[in-house]
């Protein structure tokens, strides 16, 4: 068996596991508690307490990703991998078993019980963030509100991040609708979203949500060609002289998103494993393709007017 089959079964069986740990925050510690948190995951249990159980999450969260994919590929005409897929009906299978596992949910009685209820939600987030950061770095995805995200992007001028947060709000503020639900219950939604955002950055590889990256390579063309062809981000080629060598060459420099860094560092290493590359976090990325600049467009327009 050659090496390459095994790096992919590898990243497969880490895909596999991920989804499971993904399953495990919301089967065994948010729903057993009623809790709910933002995403497509937390829009499928408030369906779940709305129909009193009468409608499993795992069920609405396979039956709107599968319609999300057919929208968006009419839409934008858009590919979604096999290893999206295969995520999403992983993560499917693990909620269904692991909702019958009551020796693993977190209630009275059982190992994993938590007897203050601001923990689990701080649990359950840590846990997701685990398992959507794994998944992330295997070139992967869970579907749901990425793939609004990216068709809200394609046609409005809005930041993912905005809309990442916009729909985590909506989505727990629709436990308020819930007769049996409270405010403090949608409290505990917030705090699953902030664990979560706080651990996920470390988990994919760095704190920040942006990188600026420095590639050094003679088959510098082939990875600006993927980078523009199949990642549609932009590259830089920068002239350079080797000092030592008194030799001039040529340097990438990429600005990437954080979920996209994996993928690239992969493809880097597949095309020139001898090539050179120099990461570095930044704090904003302003421009197509990343955050919206806002800052003082309003004092720019009444300027113009002026003049």
């Amino acid at each position: 068996m050659s090496r390459k089959v095994l790096k992919v079964l590898w990243e497969y069986l880490a895909l596999t596991a991920a989804c499971f740990i993904f399953a495990f925050s919301w089967e065994c510690f948010m729903i057993p508690n009623g809790m709910s948190a933002g995403g497509l995951m937390g829009l499928s249990t408030v369906i779940q307490y709305a129909t009193g159980g009468l409608v499993p999450a795992q069920y609405t969260y396979v039956g709107i990703n599968a319609a999300l994919i057919v929208i968006a590929v009419l839409a934008m005409g858009i590919g979604f991998g096999f290893r999206t897929i295969y995520c999403i009906v992983v993560s499917t299978f693990a909620m269904e078993f692991l909702s019958g596992c009551e020796a693993l949910h977190s209630v009275p009685g059982e190992f994993f019980y938590v007897k203050e209820t601001i923990l689990i939600p701080i649990l359950a987030g840590t846990a997701e963030a685990v398992g959507i950061g794994l998944v992330l770095r295997n070139s992967g995805s869970t579907g749901g509100t990425d793939i609004i995200a990216l068709m809200v992007n394609k046609y409005w001028p809005v930041s993912l991040s905005t809309i990442f947060f916009l729909s985590d709000l909506l989505v727990i503020a629709l436990l308020l609708f819930l007769p049996d639900k409270t405010f403090s219950d949608t409290c505990y939604g917030l705090v699953e979203i902030v664990a979560f955002s706080l651990i996920i950055d470390f988990v994919v590889g760095g704190k920040k949500s942006s990188y600026q990256l420095m590639v050094f390579s003679e088959k510098y063309s082939e990875i600006a060609d993927y980078i523009t062809d199949t990642m549609s981000r932009g590259v830089t080629v920068l002239r350079s002289l080797g000092w030592y060598t008194k030799q001039e060459k040529d340097v990438l420099l990429i600005l990437i998103s954080q979920k996209e860094f994996p993928e690239l560092s992969k493809v880097i290493k597949s095309i020139d494993p001898r090539a050179f590359m120099s990461v570095s976090p930044t704090n904003n990325v302003y421009g197509e393709g990343f955050d919206e600049i806002k800052a003082g467009l309003k004092t720019k327009k009444k300027y113009v007017d002026k003049h």
